[in-house]
């Protein structure tokens, strides 16, 4: 698994690509901690995530709880339709905005 951070306009992109699982999510959750500012506009873009088990819901679950912590607006983009309909089923879809595109993202937060 490996991730990206870019700012596009304010808003800081992190793109996560690989498979995040119970054995990437440990490394995954302390790099996106390092990767998190602790306030200001974030676009989680999981496009590149080509497969996300439990463990990985755990990991986006911790994402939202760190940014309810600090003063982080946060947006997810990118969900395969298997990764959606699981958070759907488990409610954690619920906990984030979910747009089509990394620019919907930038222009969701930013309004």
């Amino acid at each position: 698994m490996r991730l990206h951070k870019e700012l596009r306009g304010g808003v800081t992109v992190i793109s996560l690509e690989g498979q995040l699982d119970s054995e990437t999510a440990p490394r995954v959750q302390q790099d996106l901690q390092a990767l998190f500012p602790s306030e200001g506009l974030i676009v989680l873009d999981l496009s590149r995530t080509l497969y996300m088990s439990s463990a990985g819901l755990r990991v986006l679950l911790l994402v939202y709880r760190q940014a309810q912590h600090g003063t982080v607006r946060l947006a997810l983009t990118g969900l395969s339709p298997d990764v959606r309909a699981i958070m759907e089923a488990t409610g954690f879809l619920g906990f984030f905005t979910v747009v089509e595109s990394v620019e919907q993202g930038v222009e969701a937060l930013t309004v």
